[in-house]
């Protein structure tokens, strides 16, 4: 007996049982019409033949590939969604962490005065040290924790370059108002800005208006602006992150501002 390809065993045997089961009808049909019987025993095994000979004639087959969802962890047990944006793949939501990837503590600091250039140095702080602000928009970090040795993206991740993001912005239409409706979350649950009203998120990057803390420590932009830190320095006082307020363009601010995280894949 002949070998049987496992994807023509089920639905492959169901039509070879169609296609014959058809043929003996259609040949039935014929010998009758041969000895003159009435037609109306015809009728029923020519609308029979037909059914069977087109099954799901009338249903339309989804090929379309369903991915599977991924997601990736941080040291603290944060979980991350991903999404592939051109050759890129992209964390979905804003950092939490709170440890660097080799278990040591990232410094919290929520004093005004303690997160001021006075004391420059890594740190990290939730908005108006709220940790209800953090479960949403992620934790603001000064570029000092970011680009502090230890890593603080998982492994396997980073944080972007300033090349990287402009990569993703000439992917999705370019700076300012061209790859800004694409990145941006979508409806007013999170932004509260007029500026959002084209939102699409198309790319899936979901952007939140996580606001920052000034280099003196002051809060300032919840619902109204995004900001995320890439690796890239400006100068000694200063380095480049990109923002969305409208548009998606880059900025340069102090060091010691507080700013959102979103890592990059290696």
């Amino acid at each position: 007996m002949p070998n049987v390809r496992k994807d023509f065993a089920g639905e492959g045997w169901r039509r070879v049982w169609v296609y014959y089961g058809t043929m003996g009808i259609i040949i039935i049909a014929l010998k009758l019409m041969l000895m003159k019987t009435s037609n109306k025993f015809l009728t029923p095994l020519f609308v029979a033949g037909i059914f069977l000979l087109f099954p799901t004639g009338c249903k339309k087959e989804d090929n379309t590939p369903v991915l599977p969802a991924t997601t990736v962890t941080d040291i603290d047990g944060n979980v991350y969604h991903t999404v592939t944006i051109g050759t890129q793949v992209w964390m979905v939501e804003n950092l939490k962490v709170t440890h660097y990837r080799n278990g040591n503590p990232i410094p919290h600091v929520s004093e005004d005065t303690a997160w001021g250039p006075l004391t420059p140095g890594p740190a990290y702080c939730n908005y108006d040290n709220s940790g209800i602000a953090a479960n949403t928009y992620g934790r603001l970090y000064n570029w000092y924790a970011v680009a502090d040795g230890p890593f603080i993206a998982p492994a396997g991740w980073h944080i972007p370059s300033e090349a990287e993001f402009t990569t993703l912005s000439n992917y999705l239409g370019g700076d300012w108002t061209g790859a800004a409706p694409k990145l941006t979350e979508t409806g007013s649950a999170h932004w509260q800005s007029a500026d959002t009203a084209t939102a699409t998120n198309s790319s899936g990057f979901t952007a939140l208006p996580g606001g920052y803390r000034s280099e003196y420590g002051t809060f300032g932009g919840l619902h109204e602006s995004g900001g995320w830190w890439s690796s890239t320095e400006k100068d000694n006082a200063s380095s480049w992150l990109r923002v969305i307020n409208g548009y998606f363009g880059y900025a340069n601010a102090h060091k010691n501002t507080g700013r959102s995280v979103r890592c990059i894949k290696d």
